[in-house]
């Protein structure tokens, strides 16, 4: 008898109908860790429909997916004139354009696939999860979405089954072993560490910037902050997640040694904000948000990345992820790429 043919494969709709300790036992240990998954369940994420496929031997948790079916923007994988061809069709074929859709991985962040013993066979348990819901749910497609190199020989299984690989928009990350900020504009090109003091020169002779630390937002703190990420949202090209008001408190109820908020105000007005996630020496940049009345004139981009860069330092962060868009800034800035593939 093979190992394919002794496996159980369970479906589940909420994080919390399997133990922390199970769930942890098989998933890459990540800051999306169960409290992340819990904090999703928690708020009004209504496009999304959250499923999570468990596979067993007997009683033992081999392989855990997290997936999510929604209607699929195409138009978030394009840019600049075709995206606008897009929204007009989009129009006259909503369906077309925003076909039903099953994704394994996560509306934001990195795809990851809890996999122990046999992962050949354990993937095999996991299509078969996902054929049901896909089935189940009538989506129209399949992804894998946003998996790094690292899961290139578990994933590749899936080229033979139909699926095609993609590349598509990379992450970015730096290894800091900086002492100083001046420490790390010393490793930038002439050119780039020229326009980033000169940038940070200009936003220093200004009205003060006041930076504030906090683990929670609650009331009008909260709506302002939402405001601003709504105002970053609306102009970003790329992307499809619109991150409800709830979800900003809950995750700092979930992960409150992991959370943290910094806010930026001019004059005692709320300017730009940076929700991040941090645990030992690893920190992602996760959502950010600005005032664009003020961000240009105050070089907000490079004023919030450099506190964040002095918040690194002095905390002793090795890592520094911050995502994805706005690549040319961040080549200067000396991040890496971390190519990603869908399938």
């Amino acid at each position: 008898m093979s190992l394919a043919s002794k496996l159980k494969v369970k479906i589940i709709k909420k994080i919390e109908e399997i133990s922390r300790e199970e769930w942890e036992g098989v998933y890459p240990e990540t800051l999306e860790n169960y409290y992340f998954f819990t904090s999703l369940h928690a708020s009004s994420f209504h496009q999304f429909s959250f499923f999570y496929i468990l596979v067993y031997e007997n009683n033992t948790l081999l392989g855990c997916a997290p997936c999510f079916v929604m209607d699929f923007p195409l138009d978030s994988a394009v840019s600049g004139p075709l995206k606008l061809l897009f929204q007009v069709v989009n129009k006259a074929l909503p369906k077309i354009i925003n076909p039903k859709v099953l994704i394994c991985g996560l509306p934001m962040g990195l795809g990851r696939i809890g996999l122990t013993g046999n992962s050949t066979e354990v993937m095999e348990a996991i299509c078969v999860g996902l054929e049901k819901i896909a089935g189940e749910n009538k989506a129209s497609m399949i992804f894998f979405k946003d998996f790094t190199k690292a899961y290139e020989d578990r994933l590749k299984p899936l080229l033979s089954k139909g699926f095609s690989r993609i590349e598509s928009f990379p992450s970015t990350e730096m290894s800091i072993s900086f002492s100083s900020f001046d420490d790390y504009t010393k490793t930038l090109s002439r050119a780039s560490r020229d326009g980033l003091k000169r940038n940070l020169k200009k936003a220093d002779a200004g009205e003060k910037i006041d930076l504030e630390a906090k683990d929670k937002l609650e009331g009008e703190e909260l709506s302002q902050v939402h405001g601003l990420y709504l105002q970053t949202y609306s102009k970003q090209e790329l992307g499809f997640e619109k991150l409800p008001l709830d979800f900003f408190k809950n995750i700092s109820l979930n992960m409150p040694q992991e959370t943290k908020y910094f806010l930026w105000r001019i004059n005692g007005k709320l300017a730009a904000f940076a929700l991040c996630l941090v645990a030992g020496d690893y920190f992602i940049d996760y959502y950010l948000g600005f005032d664009y009345a003020l961000m240009d004139r105050y070089h907000l981009y490079f004023i919030r990345f450099r506190d964040l860069m002095k918040w690194c330092i002095a905390h002793g962060i090795k890592k520094y992820e911050m995502g994805v868009t706005s690549y040319e800034s961040k080549r200067r800035l000396g991040f890496d790429f971390i190519r990603l593939y869908f399938y």
